[in-house]
């Protein structure tokens, strides 16, 4: 019978989870393992990622090959995760692939992000944008000196400390893919 009085030994198990380092809990990742929660909840699956925040875990279970379900255990609600298996490169690969909702640049000849980046240049440079090409083989353009955009070139592959100018640049990329 459940009182509704935590114990000690409760309080030790119940923290243990959320008192652990991200060091820590990276041990867990790419692993399948069997998460013991609250109101002895359990479940499996194979851990995507920890938040360092709150500590709780993403489950993923690839049910075949077109449907993944993925479940966030609330790190609070953990009592007890045991790891059943190391992933293989399959696993790992799809679970590195899960959330990478962006196009590869590997999925792109290297005449098209060559083309599309030439073409995303002259458009910027016609709307008095300045941007040059730099790093490595000259892929990167760089967008007055405070913004990068790197191949494939579309506004998920800007990177900016400047959120104004990210989000303005982002939202001029957005408009010229629909004008194309």
């Amino acid at each position: 019978m459940d009182t509704g009085v935590v114990t000690e030994e409760q309080q030790k198990t119940r923290t243990s989870w959320t008192d652990k380092t991200p060091p820590e809990w990276h041990a867990y990742v790419n692993k399948e393992v069997t998460v013991i929660a609250d109101e002895k909840n359990e479940y499996q699956g194979w851990v995507a990622t920890i938040d360092p925040v709150s500590a709780s875990v993403v489950l993923v279970n690839f049910e075949d090959d077109q449907k993944t379900s993925v479940r966030i255990v609330m790190g609070h609600a953990i009592q007890k995760v045991d790891i059943l298996k190391e992933s293989d490169d399959v696993t790992e690969q799809k679970l590195l692939n899960l959330f990478n909702l962006q196009e590869s640049s590997s999925t792109h000849s290297k005449e098209d992000v060559k083309s599309k980046k030439l073409n995303l240049k002259s458009w910027l440079q016609q709307n008095n944008i300045p941007v040059t090409e730099e790093g490595e083989s000259e892929r990167t353009l760089c967008v007055a000196g405070v913004l990068t955009i790197d191949p494939p070139y579309g506004p998920e592959n800007c990177n900016s400390t400047n959120e104004i100018i990210l989000s303005r640049v982002q939202g001029l990329i957005r408009g010229y893919m629909t004008s194309q």
